[in-house]
């Protein structure tokens, strides 16, 4: 194998003849046949990652500032011989580190299968065939076609075609493409920006120059605005634990109490106040939510794109494929001068390539094989020079001999462009009738494409034009009202006619305030933004153009959704706050997207938002839950100690109540929820006002329990303590029944692992309180009776929580189903 592994010096100064011989190959490819000895002896073009052990990951979990608190903590239990309390935290240590690396293998599981989803696809030739593999399976000796837009996936020897401008920017970081031609060699991982060339692979994965291929998925390490507003909630409850815990110190130091008791426990009650499964909970809910779109046909290559899709407010979507079906048909075409139909036909096809499966080409081809006497005269044609479409340009050009051996040139592509291919006195005449022509065309709905080709003098002449009709989808109309009701405002984006783009957008429920990107284009800036926002769609749109449209909106306040397909949509599908490559869309725009739609259609997109509102929702429910919760317990077990003098709770159970409270806590990734009919954005006076009645209120109830076991009941101190600590986690767990919902508590059936997770921990603590594990027993009757007072404690709460969220809730978001 490595006697075929070549280093950049060498594939420079090898000829493509020489490196053909090498591998024993040809520019016909290899033959299936010998494709699987090809294999074995080079293996799979795999991305070689460097990859932890998992014993090493696992230990990872054991250090950092929460594992080394709960190890302190063991530590000193161990010191002052509390060693019922050393087991428990060793396990608790030992559950953390468990419930961190199944969640990130879970999450990194996820990340793979949508690696898989996402490979690059190679154009390779074999057995004289053109045909798409994975570019994994891509081996030395392969001829493989790269063209615009597409990943260089593997380092070739280019050695069939003109040129190609080549982005090699996220290589070298040389912000200029590069040109090449015959016998340079393109890197796998650059980008093709013009151009189109054959190339013979000479090395492939770990081997090639780089290194390894461009990812086209990344785990981004990107903070959102989403995830920035929960870490803010974290830093929040580690400072309000932080202060309530000084406070006890103080108390313990006036009191002469002991400094390593008390310490044990400053320890333990930090562990259980600050957010440690915050991480967990939301990695593990955004592998969800990326799971579940999967299976919807939406990849998302970065998975904060998921909750910026939640507070997105404007989608900014192309008509063709997206709205409409790409499904073209020809209507009448439209020929010039001595020209007829069957040369439109003719020479438009001979422009086009069917390898290269593009909608438009594909279209024109079958319809010329559709036509025996077009079909006939198509193949005494040889094409001698191919110069694919550009799409600064506009327009493929090819260079053909047919079997007199004459040469003359051929053009197809936007009517604009072929016009100004045209010269003579008669140009104004031809461009006024042209002009009229397009605007029929376009007042019926078609897009139009102009042909022309030389004359014997090297003149340029109009052949005529080619009428395509591509009709909005069946969906379109019913999902762009959905879309509107969800609080989207959809806004439609072509680079076709303004009058195709109100003829389609009257079809598809948006209004026909379709301007040409000449509008605000030329326009002060203050000027420009008024109208870009106001506007329910832009016609005549080059790539550069959406770029501006997403910064204009964005200067307004606005999440922006942008679509795209062709790898000049790249900038603006960055510059987006969620990037979508739609079907069918070229390498370099599903590198830059953030979600790449594997079906056409906006059904998908709208599929996205509302998996992301519903993980936004969820994440909602746990700030709240999570702010309430250390509310309760950090203010009551502080106003005890203070005011009684009195240890509610010892550092033991603290533990235990943190172990109870992993199981539900990670089943809030998946719950049942209900979307928001409204973008989503953080409103932290309702979050914090709502935390912080649940955990007053949380506090006064577990006062009154106190109240009740000392007071009434005259319990012991160790039965009063295993008292509260049955209230705690009982009422611990159904204050999240409270804070999923902003209606009474059985308005949203919960999932069942949310359910059966937050009923089984309950009967645990309710095991561990009888029959006294770790802790001091206290019988069946007074279990029960901390059942039906938690409750009752519940009922109350939940009819007030209602009431308060009407008071709060002045913004009136509504949900559905």
């Amino acid at each position: 194998m490595n006697r075929n592994i070549l280093d950049v010096s060498r594939i420079k100064e090898l000829s493509v003849e020489d490196l053909f011989q090498k591998f024993f190959s040809s520019k016909n490819g290899f033959s299936d046949s010998s494709i699987k000895d090809r294999i074995e002896e080079y293996g799979f073009n795999e991305i070689s990652e460097k990859k932890a052990n998992p014993f090493v990951k696992f230990l990872g979990y054991f250090w950092g500032p929460i594992p080394l608190m709960i190890e302190v903590a063991a530590i000193l239990s161990a010191i002052i011989n509390h060693w019922e309390d050393f087991w428990v935290i060793f396990a608790l240590l030992l559950l953390n580190a468990t419930v961190g690396f199944w969640q990130e293998f879970k999450a990194d599981d996820a990340i793979n299968l949508l690696k898989k989803k996402l490979a690059l696809e190679a154009r390779v030739l074999r057995d004289g065939k053109w045909g798409e593999i994975p570019a994994r399976e891509l081996v030395p000796g392969d001829v493989v076609r790269v063209r615009l837009g597409d990943i260089v996936p593997a380092d070739l020897k280019l050695f069939d075609g003109d040129y190609l401008s080549i982005d090699e920017s996220s290589l070298t970081g040389e912000s200029l493409p590069v040109e090449k031609h015959s016998s340079d060699v393109a890197f796998s991982g650059s980008v093709i920006r013009q151009g189109e060339m054959n190339g013979l692979v000479v090395s492939t994965g770990m081997n090639t120059f780089f290194g390894r291929t461009a990812k086209l998925v990344e785990q981004a390490k990107t903070v959102s605005h989403f995830q920035k507003a929960v870490m803010k909630i974290g830093n929040y409850l580690i400072v309000l634990a932080a202060f309530m815990i000084a406070i006890i110190f103080l108390a313990s130091i006036f009191r002469h109490e002991s400094f390593l008791d008390t310490l044990q426990f400053a320890l333990v009650l930090t562990i259980a106040a600050i957010p440690v499964a915050l991480p967990a909970v939301l990695s593990v809910t955004m592998a969800v939510g990326a799971s579940v779109l999967a299976k919807k046909k939406a990849i998302v290559s970065k998975l904060v794109a998921i909750e910026e899709m939640a507070g997105m407010d404007v989608l900014c979507s192309d008509k063709t494929g997206t709205i409409t079906k790409n499904e073209l048909t020809l209507a009448e075409v439209k020929p010039f001068e001595s020209f007829t139909t069957d040369d439109v036909l003719l020479f438009s096809a001979l422009a086009s390539r069917e390898e290269d499966k593009d909608p438009i080409d594909s279209a024109i081809i079958n319809k010329t094989k559709s036509l025996k006497t077009v079909a006939g005269k198509w193949g005494s044609y040889t094409v001698k020079d191919f110069k694919p479409f550009d799409p600064v340009i506009k327009r493929t050009e090819v260079t053909i001999k047919d079997s007199e051996g004459n040469i003359c040139k051929v053009s197809k592509g936007a009517p604009q462009a072929i016009l100004s291919l045209i010269a003579g006195e008669n140009k104004e005449e031809i461009t006024s009738l042209i002009n009229k022509i397009i605007d029929d065309f376009a007042a019926k709905g078609f897009r139009t494409l102009g042909t022309a080709k030389t004359d014997g003098q090297g003149n340029w002449q109009y052949v005529g034009l080619i009428p395509l009709f591509d009709p909005p989808r069946d969906d379109s109309a019913e999902t762009i009202k959905t879309a509107q009701d969800m609080g989207v405002n959809v806004k439609m984006v072509t680079g076709d006619h303004t009058a195709i783009g109100k003829q389609i957008a009257a079809k598809v429920n948006l209004s026909n305030n379709i301007l040409e990107v000449s509008a605000f284009s030329d326009k002060p800036e203050r000027e420009a933004l008024n109208i870009v926002e106001k506007a329910d769609g832009f016609a005549q749109v080059f790539p550069e153009h959406k770029y501006r449209i997403v910064e204009l909106l964005q200067k307004k306040n606005h999440i922006v959704g942008m679509t795209g397909d062709g790898v000049n949509d790249s900038p603006a599908l960055k510059k987006a706050d969620v990037g979508i490559a739609v079907a069918g869309a070229t390498d370099a725009a599903k590198s830059a997207a953030d979600i790449v739609l594997t079906s056409p259609g906006l059904s998908v997109i709208i599929d996205a938002i509302k998996e992301s509102r519903n993980i936004f929702q969820r994440m909602n429910s746990y700030a709240i839950y999570r702010i309430a919760e250390t509310i309760r317990v950090l203010f009551f077990i502080t106003l005890a100690i203070l005011v009684f003098n009195f240890y509610h709770v010892t550092a033991i159970m603290i533990v235990l109540l943190a172990l109870f409270n992993d199981a539900p806590i990670m089943a809030i990734a998946y719950d049942n929820v209900k979307y928001s009919k409204d973008p989503e954005k953080w409103d932290m006076r309702i979050v914090l006002s709502m935390a912080t009645f649940l955990g007053l209120i949380g506090l006064v109830s577990s006062f009154g329990i106190f109240y009740i076991g000392q007071e009434m009941l005259h319990l012991s101190k160790e039965t009063v303590q295993t008292f509260i600590f049955l209230k705690l986690a009982i009422a611990g767990h159904l204050t999240i029944f409270l804070t999923r919902t902003r209606g009474p508590f059985w308005s949203i059936k919960p999932s069942s692992v949310m359910f059966w997770s937050t009923i089984s921990t309950k009967l645990l603590a309710t095991f561990v309180a009888v029959y006294g594990w770790f802790i001091t027993p206290i019988s069946w009757n007074l279990a029960l009776l901390i059942w039906g007072y938690a409750i009752i404690a519940f009922l109350i709460t939940d009819f007030l929580k209602v009431r308060i969220y009407k008071l709060l809730d002045h913004t009136g978001i509504k949900f559905h189903k």
